[in-house]
């Protein structure tokens, strides 16, 4: 049998067996090790010492638990609360204001931590109890928090871009640059439909009752200020400073880590229980996602090595479609792929594969990760599957699942519009990175 159809053999089985339950990483491992060595002898063996030990020696990795660590920090030490508590109260009186404190609280928190889970529970915690007393529509609160939550996978320091840069070969900080807009841009359009229809339909997002609202707005100013600013000016210097090109993600990371840690010190909002969830779960999500890149890593150059990835592009650069359906094609089934499948799988098995005929198309690889990336984090939102429904049940048993749903394809179809526009218009993504240059 010629090697590349052992190549197609092997992603047979993968998507087998992980449909099936069996842990990713592993499943990587263990098949590209059966059928490299079947294929291929020892060339196996020394693919996977290559691969390993190159992702151990890659750099821009190492910000991973940094952002992870910080991320953790503020949702232990209740800062991001504060923020969303002072945000409220700040705005109570206007129509749909807890719609627009959960989506500036949920941009804010992106940009501190790249897991949807995270960002969602936090938000669900903080959130649903006021907007249930509030009177708020059940739909779009669980839509706004849902949405919200999802944009911790685009806006950096997003965990997922910083794995796909070395996947795909551009600069983590080029990626960085290219999701601001994009992800400001979602978040706009999330805004603007929820205070919209709050303005149109005041019983979907009525005001704060009077008893409520704060005596002083005044003193909700200082609170913010002096409680939540200083992390917020913290999160924009670290990512400043990597747009900026002053430091690496990895220094940067480190640094912000290590100054919001010391202000959850200042704050008083630490202790020592606290912190040790956010290690534990630094290291755990930390360990997770590096094996998964190494074995990844190791299955793609199998993949490559067997020439299937190469047959697969000859194949669709044969279709009579010109470049921007075939990219069209190429989203669509990434699309589809990410309703019972992670980000993780996504990013380290299909982009890969997808990546020769993508640079023989001649596509900006920064635009084609931008479309990636918001593709996936619509997935987030596309029922049956989308895990952001089951994070947000968790936290809010009371509200019914059917409702959750319905309130996240409304913000699905926003997530689409963003990802037409985005597709329409590349220099939504690829015009700071050119002017940080």
């Amino acid at each position: 049998m010629p090697n590349e159809w052992y190549g197609l053999l092997a992603l047979g089985i993968l998507f087998v067996a992980i449909f099936i339950g069996f842990p990713i990483s592993f499943t990587l491992i263990a098949v590209a090790l059966g059928v490299g060595w079947i294929a291929l002898g020892e060339v196996s063996i020394h693919l996977m010492t290559l691969q390993f030990f190159s992702v151990m020696k890659e750099t821009s990795l190492a910000s991973v638990p940094f952002f992870l660590f910080m991320g953790y920090l503020l949702e232990q030490s209740g800062l991001m609360r504060r923020l969303f508590h002072g945000v409220q109260q700040l705005l109570g009186g206007v129509k749909g204001s807890l719609y627009l404190a959960v989506l500036i609280t949920a941009t804010i928190f992106a940009a501190a931590t790249g897991i949807v889970g995270s960002s969602v529970t936090l938000l669900g915690v903080m959130a649903a109890p006021s907007m249930t007393k509030s009177g708020y529509d059940v739909r779009m609160s669980a839509g706004a928090i849902t949405a919200g939550g999802t944009l911790g996978i685009l806006i950096p320091p997003s965990v997922m871009l910083i794995v796909m840069g070395p996947v795909v070969g551009v600069p983590t900080t080029d990626l960085f640059a290219a999701a601001v807009m994009p992800g400001l841009l979602l978040a706009f359009l999330y805004i603007v439909y929820c205070m919209g229809r709050s303005y149109l339909n005041p019983a979907l997002g009525p005001p704060l009752p009077m008893e409520l609202r704060p005596e002083n707005k005044w003193v909700v100013v200082k609170e913010l200020s002096i409680g939540v600013i200083p992390v917020v000016v913290v999160i924009l210097a670290t990512l400043g400073v990597i747009l900026a090109g002053i430091a690496t993600p990895t220094d940067a990371g480190a640094i912000g880590a290590f100054v919001v840690f010391l202000l959850t010190l200042v704050s008083r909002t630490m202790t020592w229980d606290k912190l040790k969830r956010a290690v534990y779960s630094t290291l755990e999500v930390s360990c997770m996602i590096l094996l998964l890149v190494a074995a990844s890593n190791y299955f793609g150059a199998i993949f490559s090595r067997l020439g299937t990835a190469t047959m697969i592009a000859d194949a669709m650069l044969a279709l009579p479609f010109p470049p921007m359906v075939m990219l069209a094609l190429i989203l669509a089934l990434i699309f589809v792929l990410a309703w019972p499948l992670e980000w993780v799988p996504i990013v380290l098995i299909v982009v890969p594969i997808m990546l020769p005929l993508v640079q023989k198309l001649g596509i900006d690889l920064v635009w084609f990760c931008m479309l990636v990336a918001v593709c996936l984090q619509t997935a987030w939102l596309s029922p049956p599957v989308a895990l952001s429904a089951y994070f947000l049940k968790g936290v809010v048993p009371d509200w019914k699942l059917s409702d959750i749903y319905f309130g996240m394809m409304q913000f699905m179809v926003l997530q689409l519009i963003g990802l037409a526009l985005l597709f329409m218009f590349p220099q939504i993504a690829l015009w700071l990175p050119a002017q940080l240059k």
